[in-house]
């Protein structure tokens, strides 16, 4: 009898859901009939990641980045955390670590090298995966005019340019139209076909670089609009102005699509502008027009579909999210809201995404962590402005 009963509940419950599944089904389908705009749905998961090991700490968190085995890899000024918010027990995490899918830190490794091999830089900034598995990251700190790039274990491959050789401060430097050396860079990007990395350089330089990825050899760069680049001071941002001709700095974003289009974060005059692989200026879009100091493109991911139908844009002065159509650069929709409770952002730097469609956003400044998004499907924009985009269902540790 009992045996029956349990047979026919869960029977019952599996209809339930099957008819949840179909209602919801049929309102997308209904929402897409009608004319809706549809747009892809987050929750954040408020449990992601487990607590660090070894009474870890983490700083400034200022890069975010997936690999094949959707790891995510995060790196952060381990060197800027204060006694007081490490405590008399904890430690500073070493600045890499890489989480797998349930968040459990799988990698740690990084900093100044004993053997001088390399030059760690003085600030790093900025983590990515190559399709190889090999880990590139960059530095905006004062002498950082060089990336590196290391195994996942962490074992030194190569360094292309040299620590020091392009800072203000030197007579000889080059600045933009360096060929061998780089100014502060932001955030590496892999075209792994062409086998080239794209660097946004950066935080000194103003323009986009790319580097073969094997030797490291320069082999084209430019300016905003593809001009050639210029360090000429061209003063605060004022949106009231025309735009400006060159990007300011920081350049924070150099980001290939698949279909060879270059979406580059002229972070501090609010805009993305969009270049073929050669360099060719194609379009641009002004987000938040009005937002001053910081300015309101940080960052770029794409969805995972094959035409990468839509784009997420980090804005850390605004502390959203931007849900956006690729090609049009139209906005769908927002969320986020400033706050330090899960789904919320103070100067959200970095995003990322994984092959399940979740997305990975990291917080530099006071923010100091990594938060994870679930992908939740398709849905119809019923606002522009979704805030915190709270779980709706709720699950245990």
């Amino acid at each position: 009898m009992k045996r029956n009963l349990l047979i026919g509940a869960s029977f019952l419950v599996l209809l339930l859901a099957l008819s949840v599944a179909e209602v919801s089904l049929e309102k997308t389908a209904d929402a897409q009939a009608k004319g809706a705009v549809m747009a892809p749905r987050y929750e954040v998961d408020p449990f992601w990641p487990k607590t660090l090991p070894n009474k870890w700490h983490i700083g400034l968190t200022i890069g975010v980045g997936i690999d094949a085995q959707d790891k995510v890899w995060i790196i952060h000024r381990n060197n800027q955390l204060s006694d007081s918010e490490v405590g008399s027990e904890g430690a500073a995490a070493p600045p890499v670590l890489a989480f797998d899918p349930a968040g459990n830190v799988v990698q740690s490794w990084g900093g100044p090298d004993a053997q001088n091999r390399y030059q760690w830089p003085e600030s790093n900034h900025g983590i990515t995966i190559d399709h190889k598995g090999n880990v590139w990251i960059g530095g905006n700190g004062g002498p950082d005019s060089h990336v590196l790039k290391f195994t996942q274990s962490g074992q030194f491959i190569s360094q292309f340019g040299r620590s020091g050789a392009n800072i203000s401060a030197n007579p000889q430097g080059l600045g933009s139209n360096d060929p061998e050396n780089f100014g502060r860079v932001a955030k590496i990007t892999i075209d792994a076909k062409a086998n080239e990395a794209y660097l946004a350089d950066g935080y000194l330089n103003k323009r986009v670089a790319i580097i073969d990825m094997d030797t490291g050899k320069m082999k084209r760069f430019w300016g905003a609009y593809g001009n050639k680049p210029s360090d000429e001071n061209m003063g605060g941002y004022d949106p009231d102005l025309p735009l400006i001709q060159q990007f300011r700095s920081p350049v924070h974003c150099a980001d290939v699509s698949n279909d060879g289009l270059v979406y580059v974060c002229d972070r501090p005059n609010d805009r993305i502008q969009v270049f073929t692989k050669e360099g060719k200026f194609v379009s641009e879009k002004r987000i938040a027009p009005r937002t001053r100091g910081d300015g309101s493109t940080w960052d770029i991911a794409f969805s995972k579909d094959a035409e990468q139908k839509y784009m997420f844009v980090a804005d850390g002065k605004n502390e959203r999210i931007y849900v956006m159509d690729r090609k049009s650069m139209e906005i769908l929709t927002t969320f986020g809201d400033g706050g330090r409770q899960p789904g919320q952002f103070f100067a959200v730097h970095s995003i990322a995404i994984d092959s399940k469609g979740n997305l990975y956003t990291t917080e530099t400044y006071e923010g100091r962590r990594v938060q994870k998004f679930v992908y939740k499907g398709l849905a119809p924009v019923t606002k522009m402005d979704q805030g915190t985009v709270w779980p709706t269902t709720t699950k245990k540790q």
